[in-house]
């Protein structure tokens, strides 16, 4: 028993990165298993931050039931509200575990009015505590009708006992609120409850098993893991309400020649027959290379049996079999349905299916994966570093979906996305750690463009003379804008008619023309929304080459900067922010603040969207403001929308800082 932060020295066994044990969070799910009751539990531990909100993601989408942990103190936190959306995207039947009643204002009671009212749980307590902060001693059973105190140096001696005489009133209260609310969605109670019959505790605890696989209920457990009071009797909860494999309905696509998708339920039972099926759902570099963490959703497998990927048809011999402890393994010859194990040196992506048949053409719906929020650019701050950069940038976003790089070649810098400053702080921080490679995180940059707002002609002679040969070329045309939408592109358009520029020359014009978009004169940006004609010109038969042509067009260029009037063009972004109604107000505001116009915005029950148009150089840092504001519950997803002037005053500071450097 060991807190994250190990001030013991030694640390939570789930916790086991040095990253997690300094900042006193979970950041990667861990998985392991015990037995209990002669059952074989799997479990997975999962971050509770929403920037490692993927982790969760992967662990729901494998596992069969969940514990929903909340404290005493804090209740339903935004990160709940996440989660208990990732839940019912799953469908995943769950328990709620109020932890920490030890704690100064513990409240169990205000918990549970928060699940009914903000996560709209059908939920009661299944256990009262006896005494609260200072003085908790233990909890009482309503199902069972009997006290239970935890006893012993870690609270592993469980007794039980007569329930206080001066709780009676409460927990007969309690326990008739807790049969009214599984009467309402239980067809079996409810009619005996309704014909007044005396309930058996076999027949509560049926109910709420049943209730329980279909999402309409949810127990509340009550205790503080610290001190484990009440961990022993969450684990009989988790035994008899949440579901066993057998119990959940799992099922995979069949590909059918005429690419035809056909359902097919999976026997998760332990003991079938059937051939293996497994989905791989998290990548790790391990100490022997890729670790890849799967579930066994049908059969079983053994040691030197082979496997089959069905997106890539890649076949794959199984040499080491084992089961994870958090950050211990333990070799193992067979694992079957229902058991989460893990393979070294698979080289597979996460959410591929496996099967033991070849011929078995299926696939399992894979993860989702949301988008990430946030950019950052990014760079090794010592260049001889590279070599170990880019191996941790490759082993980052191959492990953590929400993490992608990508190089901007407009302002050549390399960006790095994520779901938040957290999350980019804290893989900057493994990358000095586990590759020696410190690195410098800053705004991005933001791809702008030059255009020019009225036509322009030119008229443009270049000639040199330097002995032998020289240069001649001259060109005449005009140079003007292209209709809005087309304010992205170039284009340029032989007119000439006879030839006073023939045409082996023009590949040259048009190659000066190009060479001369890819930097802009006003900020060092390209230059884009313009269209070059080029209508006539002058060649001599001896000095005129492609080459002159190609400096002639340029020179052109050149005046038109001088004479021409020019503007700066920004991406404009369309985001869209959700979040609950009570902030909209304030969401307006911020928007406005960050020069964007409202297109619509649109109320469901207690939420609100709103879309809006915003020039992506005011969003930065748009992720922390909108989460302070919004008590973490708001998020938001953009896209590029179009290019479009920017206002003076960011033409003219872009001009001085491009001036200045």
């Amino acid at each position: 028993m060991h807190e994250v932060k190990g001030k013991d020295n030694v640390g939570a066994t789930m916790d086991s990165m040095e990253l997690e044990r300094q900042r006193g969070i979970t950041i990667q799910s861990a998985a392991t298993y015990t037995l209990w009751q002669d059952h074989n539990i799997n479990i997975i531990d999962t971050p509770g931050h929403v920037d490692f909100t993927v982790e969760v993601e992967r662990a729901l989408r494998v596992l069969d039931g969940a514990i929903l942990v909340l404290c005493a103190v804090g209740g339903v936190q935004s990160q709940t509200l996440t989660v208990n959306q990732q839940m019912k995207r799953y469908n995943i039947p769950c328990l709620a575990f109020i932890n920490k009643l030890d704690r100064m204002g513990a409240n169990p009671k205000r918990v549970l009015e928060q699940m009914r009212g903000k996560l709209h749980h059908n939920a009661a307590f299944i256990q009262l505590p006896i005494g609260l902060e200072g003085d908790t001693k233990g909890l009482v059973d309503l199902v069972h009708q009997k006290a239970v105190y935890f006893e012993g140096k870690f609270g592993e001696i469980v007794r039980e006992d007569e329930i206080p005489k001066d709780m009676n009133t409460e927990v007969n209260e309690k326990r008739q609120e807790l049969i009214e609310h599984l009467s309402n969605v239980d067809d079996v109670l409810g009619d005996l409850y309704l014909n007044e019959m005396k309930l058996t505790e076999k027949d509560i605890m049926d109910a709420i098993h049943r209730a329980c696989l279909k999402r309409k209920f949810t127990p509340v457990l009550v205790g503080t893991a610290l001190k484990n009071k009440g961990v022993q009797p969450l684990l009989d909860a988790v035994v008899n309400y949440l579901p066993n494999p057998g119990e959940v309905e799992n099922y995979a696509f069949q590909i059918k020649a005429n690419n035809e998708q056909e359902k097919i339920i999976m026997d998760s039972a332990r003991d079938n027959k059937k051939p293996f099926i497994g989905l791989a759902f998290k990548l790790e570099a391990g100490r022997f290379g890729q670790l890849t963490y799967f579930r066994c959703y049908q059969g079983m497998l053994s040691k030197a049996d082979t496997i089959y990927d069905t997106r890539t048809k890649k076949r794959i011999r199984v040499q080491k079999l084992v089961r994870l402890h958090s950050n211990q393994i333990e070799d193992v010859t067979e694992v079957y349905a229902g058991d989460i194990f893990a393979l070294f040196g698979v080289d597979c992506a996460s959410g591929d299916t496996f099967v033991k048949n070849s011929k078995l053409n299926l696939s399992m719906e894979s993860i989702y994966v949301p988008d990430p929020v946030m950019s950052m650019s990014i760079q090794p701050k010592n260049s001889k570093d590279r070599n170990n950069f880019a191996k941790a940038i490759n082993r980052f976003t191959k492990e953590d979906p929400t993490l992608r790089m990508h190089y901007d070649s407009d302002n050549k810098e390399s960006i790095i996305s994520g779901m938040g400053e957290l999350h980019l702080e804290i893989y900057a921080q493994r990358m000095e750690r586990e590759y020696n490679c410190p690195v410098s995180l800053g705004k991005p940059k933001v791809s702008f463009r030059e255009t020019l707002t009225k036509p322009q002609e030119f008229d443009y002679l270049h000639k040199k003379q330097s002995g032998g040969a020289g240069q001649y070329a001259r060109v005449t045309g005009i140079m003007e804008p292209l209709p809005s939408h087309k304010n992205t592109q170039i284009e340029f358009s032989n007119e000439t008619v006879g030839t006073n520029v023939p045409r082996q020359f023009i590949p040259g014009v048009e190659r000066g023309f190009r060479t001369m978009c890819e930097k802009g004169m006003l900020s060092g940006h390209k230059i884009a929304g313009v269209k070059f004609r080029l209508i006539d010109g002058m060649h001599h038969s001896v000095d005129s080459s492609e080459y002159a042509f190609f400096l002639a067009a340029q020179g052109a260029i050149r005046d038109i900067f001088e004479v021409g009037t020019w503007q700066i063009l920004e991406p404009i972004m369309l985001v869209e922010v959700m979040s609950p109604a009570e902030y909209r107000g304030q969401i307006l505001g911020q928007i406005n603040k960050r020069k964007g116009i409202i297109n619509s915005t649109e109320m469901n029950e207690d939420w609100c969207s709103i879309v809006a148009e915003v020039p992506l150089n005011e969003m930065f840092g748009y992720v922390g403001e909108l989460r302070s504001t919004t008590q973490g519950k708001g998020e938001f997803t953009m896209e590029y929308a179009r290019y479009s002037p920017c206002v003076a005053e960011v033409q003219e500071e872009l001009i001085r800082q491009y001036q200045q450097s």
